[in-house]
């Protein structure tokens, strides 16, 4: 019987075996030159006083290294889906330059979200010693190995500030290929992705919503493939009465997912060096991470941002009701009712319930 789902192409379509021989194409390092513009724009906010949610691009001019910004933003939204910028001077910045210069770098790419239940738009990727195998617990707060997954937003952004002893490699996954490989040896179980999911909110539920939602792992909309996965709140919302018992064919289509996120000429891994910014479009790229030791003197610590930006995709209906929109029309992450916006620049537990008392940034 013939396959009547067709294969997706594009740039956005690879295969990690060949993007481990293209690392040119896909990591660009800082020149003294950017580091100058960067130092100076870093200063500029300092001396201005300017609180590090508030900086807009317009705040953070970088003449040259702005035009290298603007083509990782397009291979990013528009082309393979990710990229890598080397070279943020994080080891002669303190905490606030490097949260300052981060969140300028950002502004280049678009808004930012929140990323938890507290309105964080500074994020701290940082083993807080918490159980991932909770049901409100983010892997984000842990050490172990995370499943591949996507984020809550159009591009997130990670920059290494201490790596790890050992582990801690970001995996990365074009969602095409993934879809491709499906595909081909279980359209069955495709069709199965392709249909709804309820998943978890663990807690940080937007007005008038349920603390569940309803979406496919793999969506089109205007001729586009669009992929939202998170197994374990698929796995988490289980903990409602209300929401129905996972089928047999859709466990089989998650494990399937997982098996062939292992093989390894599919996946991309990249070991962070300090000053790294990864940059990752979630629409088109699924990512992993696996587990580390880090030294208890200098933990392992990153900086991420949930970046809505302009040119990306229109979404189709489950993505608006798991999200509400940004004053720009994005998905604005998780952002409840009553919080607002905060840089926390140390870690902070980011769990639900938490509110912040700083007054609303603009849009």
């Amino acid at each position: 019987m013939a396959n009547e789902i067709e294969p997706v192409s594009g740039p956005q379509v690879w295969r990690g075996s060949d993007m481990e021989g293209r690392v040119n194409e896909w990591r660009q390092e800082m020149t003294p030159e950017h580091i100058t513009e960067l130092d100076a724009a870093v200063e500029a906010v300092l001396e201005s006083g300017q609180d590090i949610v508030d900086i807009r691009k317009d705040d953070f001019p970088l003449p040259s290294l702005g035009k290298i910004l603007d083509k990782i933003r397009g291979d990013v939204l528009s082309g393979r889906g990710f990229s890598l910028l080397g070279g943020v001077p994080v080891d002669r910045y303190d905490i606030k330059r490097s949260g300052i210069a981060y969140f300028g770098i950002g502004a280049h790419f678009g808004e930012r979200v929140s990323q938890n239940a507290k309105g964080h738009a500074l994020g701290h990727v940082r083993n807080l010693g918490f159980d991932y195998g909770r049901a409100l617990t983010r892997g984000y707060q842990t050490n172990s190995h995370l499943p591949y997954h996507t984020d809550a937003s159009d591009v997130v952004a990670l920059l290494c500030l201490q790596p790890s002893i050992s582990g801690g490699l970001s995996s990365i996954i074009s969602s095409g290929a993934l879809f491709n490989e499906i595909r081909e040896r279980r359209p069955d179980l495709l069709k199965v992705l392709m249909e709804p999911f309820y998943r978890d909110r663990r807690d940080e539920i937007p007005a008038g919503k349920k603390p569940w939602y309803i979406i496919p792992v793999f969506n089109f909309h205007d001729g586009k493939l669009l992929t939202t996965y998170v197994r374990s709140t698929v796995m988490k919302a289980q903990r409602f009465p209300e929401a129905p018992r996972l089928t047999d064919a859709q466990i089989e289509a998650m494990d399937f997912v997982d098996e062939v996120t292992q093989d390894p000429t599919l996946y991309l891994r990249m070991a962070f060096r300090p000053g790294d910014i990864q940059f990752v479009n979630n629409h088109l790229i699924a990512h992993s991470r696996t587990e580390y030791e880090e030294d208890p003197e200098n933990p392992r610590h990153l900086l991420r941002l949930w970046l809505a930006c302009p040119e990306g995709p229109a979404l189709p209906a489950p993505y608006w009701d798991f999200q509400d929109p940004t004053e720009s029309g994005r998905p604005n992450g998780y952002l409840m009712p009553g919080v607002n916006l905060s840089a926390p620049l140390e870690p902070e537990d980011g769990g639900p319930g938490a509110s912040s008392t700083r007054q609303s940034a603009p849009a």
